[in-house]
């Protein structure tokens, strides 16, 4: 099965095709996967991979710059340190700014500072930008908590997932002027936006579009036709998600 953006697949989808063996993917994420019974069903599922990794970091960068305009000396909290945290984290340390991060696990070989949790990290940090999957431990990992320890000058950005964050709450700390500001390319009911976001000055917007570059496509045409064509050669795929 060829699985285009983030169209649900189901146990109720997965009924209907029992003999299904492999999902090929075209999404970075994979909360729109019942994994739970892909795992029973011993089916494996792939995703976009690396696909989008260096357009989203530049975007990142990008959203990051226009809230703040310097950005030089800032403190920036990176929650997920995957592909793409890992790319923005390089990206704004040539800027001048100090990295740390949080992620499921402490990352070998890297030389920022790693925060064993979310609430932690953003009393360290001046800017949290958000790019780890969504799963249940981090459906709304930003919420009052995290938004308060980030503080009046704080700043969240989100090329990640919109329901990472409690939009209601950051829509209220934004209008309170209890955080400095926001730059998002995701919402929580995408594509449906809040109104009281469209008239705040400290909010930068964009209609989720971090990775649509013609490079980002190009190397996902790729990455799912080499697993489609590996699946039927019985070789090893690529960007497969681990159940373990």
């Amino acid at each position: 099965m060829l699985c285009i953006g983030s169209t649900p697949v189901t146990s109720e989808t997965l009924d209907k095709y029992p003999n299904l063996e492999c999902i090929v993917g075209t999404s970075a994420g994979f909360d729109n996967f019942d994994l739970a019974e892909c795992r029973r069903r011993g089916i494996h599922v792939t995703t976009a991979g690396d696909s989008f990794a260096d357009n989203v970091a530049d975007f990142a960068g990008g959203l990051l710059i226009d809230v703040l305009r310097r950005v030089g000396g800032k403190r920036v909290g990176i929650v997920g340190l995957g592909s793409i945290g890992s790319r923005i984290g390089k990206r704004l340390e040539a800027f001048g700014c100090s990295i740390a991060y949080t992620s499921k696990r402490m990352k070998p070989n890297v030389p920022f500072c790693f925060h064993s949790n979310i609430h932690d990290l953003a009393i360290n940090s001046d800017v949290l930008i958000l790019c780890c999957s969504l799963t249940k431990e981090t459906h709304h990992i930003v919420g009052k908590e995290v938004l308060t320890a980030l503080g009046k000058e704080g700043v969240v950005i989100n090329v990640g997932c919109g329901a990472l964050v409690d939009e209601k709450e950051l829509v209220q700390f934004l209008k309170r002027g209890e955080i400095g500001g926001a730059g998002l390319d995701v919402y929580e009911n995408d594509p449906h936006v809040p109104k009281e976001l469209f008239v705040l000055d400290n909010v930068v917007m964009s209609p989720h579009i971090a990775v649509s570059t013609p490079e980002s496509f190009e190397a996902l045409e790729e990455l799912f036709t080499y697993n489609i064509q590996a699946f039927f050669s019985n070789k090893p795929l690529q960007a497969q998600i681990d159940y373990d």
